[in-house]
């Protein structure tokens, strides 16, 4: 994923763990789909395959976040981005604990995921801090 941005964002160490868990989240995502994807015995799908889809689009959505609190002026329209990125990150995280409750080899990588977006949620609060 690229984005044009000049140099001061993405230098940032937050902008950074963002883009490298839209990474690992899409990594997961692939590799958990091919054992989702199948029908059940009674041919229905698996519930667990649309969360597949969330985890990808929530980290996606974290870099815009950063990027547009970072260029925002007014401490209003600030902290509602700042509160967008909290509840992606939320989402983020609890997406990750009802895969891991998938019928998946998969799962096995999403505590690691898990781990990066609590260094996220630490660097996101020093990062609060700076604006």
């Amino acid at each position: 994923m690229s984005y044009h941005l000049p140099t001061q964002f993405s230098d940032l160490p937050i902008y950074q763990k963002a883009m490298d868990i839209i990474v690992l989240s899409r990594s997961i995502s692939t590799y958990l789909n091919q054992d989702l994807s199948y029908l059940n015995s009674d041919g229905s799908e698996d519930e667990h395959i649309y969360f597949t889809g969330d985890i990808i689009q929530q980290s996606t959505n974290l870099a815009p976040q950063i990027i547009s609190a970072e260029r925002e002026n007014c401490s209003d329209k600030k902290s509602k981005h700042l509160e967008s990125l909290d509840r992606l990150t939320t989402r983020l995280y609890s997406n990750c604990r009802r895969l891991e409750k998938s019928n998946s080899n998969g799962r096995d990588y999403l505590p690691i995921l898990r781990g990066e977006l609590k260094k996220f949620k630490k660097l996101q609060r020093t990062w609060m801090l700076t604006l």
